[in-house]
C-alpha cells in the first residue's frame, strides 16, 4: 500500500514539473510588438495656414503691365480640407504692396513706382498632394491653383504735346483692374506636433500676359484640427 502510494506522489511530482516546464519555454518564446508608429498627418483634417510671402517679378518693373514693380511684400491665409492625408482641397486668398527703388518718367513728370500705394489682392481654389514620409513630422507638398487677382494693372492715353518730336506723348498710369490668375508651387512642412506645423514653400503665379508672372516665396504657420 505504501508503495502504491508513493508511486502516485511521485507521479502527480513529475507531471507538474512538466506542465510548469512547458509553461516557462511559452512565456519565454512570445515576442514583444514595437510601439506604434506616431502619425504627424491624418485623415479628414482641416488646415489653417497663416503666412508671410515675398514676391519678385518675372520681368523687369518696365515691362511688366500688373504689379508694375521688381518685388512686393504680404501675406495671406489658407483653408484646405484634406478628405485622405495624401490629398486635399482649399481656398488661399493674399494682398501683396508693390514696391520698387526706380522712377517712371510719364511724360510730365518722375513718379516713383515705390510710392504707388497700391495693393493687390488674390483669391484661389487649390487642390494640393501632400506626401508625409512615414514615421517622420516632413512632409513634402505640391499644388495647383487657379482663381482672380484684382487691384493692380496699368492704363494709358495719348495726349498732346507740342515739345514732342510727334507732338503726342504716350501717358502710362496705374488702375485696378481684375484678371485670372493660375498657380503652381512646392514645398514642405514640419510638424512640431500633430497639430501645429511649419510652412515653407515657393509658387509661380502665372497672370494674363507672359509678362505679368511672378514667383512667390512664403514661410508660416499650420494648424491642423
Amino acid at each position: 500500500m505504501k508503495k502504491l502510494t508513493l508511486s502516485l506522489c511521485a507521479l502527480v511530482a513529475l507531471g507538474s514539473a512538466a506542465f510548469a516546464g512547458t509553461e516557462t519555454y511559452t512565456k519565454e518564446s512570445k515576442s514583444v510588438a514595437p510601439p506604434p508608429c506616431p502619425q504627424w498627418y491624418a485623415d479628414n483634417e482641416f488646415n489653417l495656414s497663416l503666412w508671410g510671402t515675398y514676391a519678385i517679378t518675372g520681368t523687369e518693373w518696365r515691362e511688366d503691365t500688373y504689379l508694375i514693380a521688381d518685388h512686393a511684400w504680404g501675406g495671406g491665409i489658407d483653408a484646405k480640407y484634406f478628405v485622405h492625408r495624401y490629398f486635399g482641397f482649399g481656398v488661399q486668398g493674399y494682398i501683396l504692396r508693390p514696391n520698387s527703388d526706380e522712377t517712371l518718367d510719364n511724360g510730365f513728370s518722375e513718379v516713383r513706382v515705390g510710392d504707388n500705394k497700391r495693393t493687390v489682392g488674390s483669391v484661389l481654389g487649390t487642390f494640393t498632394l501632400r506626401f508625409p514620409i512615414n514615421c517622420s513630422r516632413f512632409a513634402p507638398y505640391f499644388w495647383l491653383g487657379g482663381g482672380g487677382i484684382f487691384g493692380g494693372g496699368q492704363d494709358h492715353e495719348f495726349l498732346l504735346d507740342r515739345t514732342q518730336p510727334l507732338g503726342i506723348v504716350n501717358h502710362e498710369f496705374p488702375v485696378s483692374t481684375t484678371k485670372f490668375v493660375g498657380q503652381v508651387g512646392g514645398g514642405f512642412e514640419i510638424r512640431f506636433t500633430p497639430h501645429v506645423g511649419l510652412l515653407n514653400d515657393f509658387s509661380w503665379n502665372i497672370v494674363s500676359g507672359s509678362k505679368n508672372n511672378f514667383g512667390m516665396a512664403r514661410t508660416g504657420i499650420n494648424f491642423a484640427f
